[in-house]
């Protein structure tokens, strides 16, 4: 085992649609989606132990640091899945805000199984990997790849898309969140009290082949009730396209919001001419294709080689 730490950045996600589809026997619904990584991200700073325990440290106090974390989730699955009686000392450094939609602590997840794996030497297969993520959440896989990809069933089952063009991002975090649970709720209730046979949720059937992607046909169906549970959202919206946004959309299940600039020239203006509420947060971004997530993640290369085949 290597006794020199391994620093990592865990990008976040923004959905360029998210489709609802029907409600699953098990309570999930059926999901349609396109993920897409962007350079917004947090750092992992991960050092061995000699003891086989996880200690976890992070900049943001509001953030649990016990059992229930996904960093401290993902490490624990690592260890039992090799029987590894070889610990870490994990420093998180957060900038994704949470509740926002952006996938922070499923990229913190997937990120720590990179870099313990490295670490610690293993030799796990891709199947080892993916089993794990699917262990932890339903877009955790997706932080083992990066890039574009389609998701569906629940969002855990990825086909890795070709990139789209790179673009600049400007995310902006208003105060309000929306509850995950809340929002597919929302849906429900809205779907089973229209009268128009073709409901929300059934309308939502994404029929097109995500071969490519559209920034001009950006959909995501929980917009409909994060407008209602939260106005803020739609302000957040409505202030990106004033500021010369191409488009915007809600970013996830959450309550952050992105908008699309053709050049950097353009994102800057925007940061200057944006109409911001007190508290929002705005990150300036970009996309970040799945060459250039490998590249971002050199020092772990092998385990990527593993993923991506040599």
């Amino acid at each position: 085992m290597s006794d020199a730490p391994i620093t990592l950045p865990a990008f976040a996600k923004i959905n360029l649609t998210l489709r609802v589809l029907e409600k699953r026997a098990d309570g999930y619904h059926d999901l349609e989606t396109v993920f897409q990584t962007v350079s917004l991200h947090d750092t992992i700073e991960i050092s061995p132990l000699r003891e086989p325990q996880i200690i976890l440290s992070c900049n943001d106090r509001s953030l649990s640091l016990g059992e229930d974390n996904l960093v401290i989730r993902a490490a624990a699955a690592l260890q039992d899945r090799f029987a590894s009686n070889k610990g870490a000392r994990i420093r998180l450094r957060k900038r994704i805000p949470a509740q926002a939609g952006l996938g922070g602590g499923s990229s913190d997840a997937a990120v720590t199984l990179i870099g313990l794996a490295t670490l610690w030497e293993l030799r796990p297969t891709k199947e080892d990997l993916l089993a794990i993520a699917s262990q932890l959440g339903a877009d955790v896989s997706l932080f083992l790849f990066g890039g574009t990809a389609r998701g569906t069933g629940i969002g855990d089952k990825l086909e890795l898309l070709a990139d789209v063009a790179e673009k600049f991002l400007l995310i902006v975090k208003p105060n309000a969140n929306v509850n995950t649970s809340d929002a597919y709720e929302a849906l429900d209730e809205r779907s089973l009290t229209t009268h128009n046979s073709k409901t929300i949720l059934s309308t939502s059937v994404a029929k097109q082949v995500f071969d490519r992607v559209d920034f001009a046909s950006l959909t995501n169906d929980f917009e409909v009730v994060a407008f209602d549970l939260a106005p803020e959202i739609r302000r957040a919206k409505t202030a990106l396209l004033k500021a010369g946004a191409n488009a915007a959309l809600l970013a996830g299940s959450g309550s952050a919001v992105f908008g699309i600039f053709d050049s950097e020239d353009a994102q800057r203006r925007a940061i200057q001419a944006i109409e911001l509420e007190t508290g929002w947060r705005v990150f300036p971004c970009r996309t970040v294709g799945r060459g250039a997530y490998r590249s971002e993640m050199g020092l772990a290369g092998e385990i990527f080689a593993l993923l991506f085949g040599r």
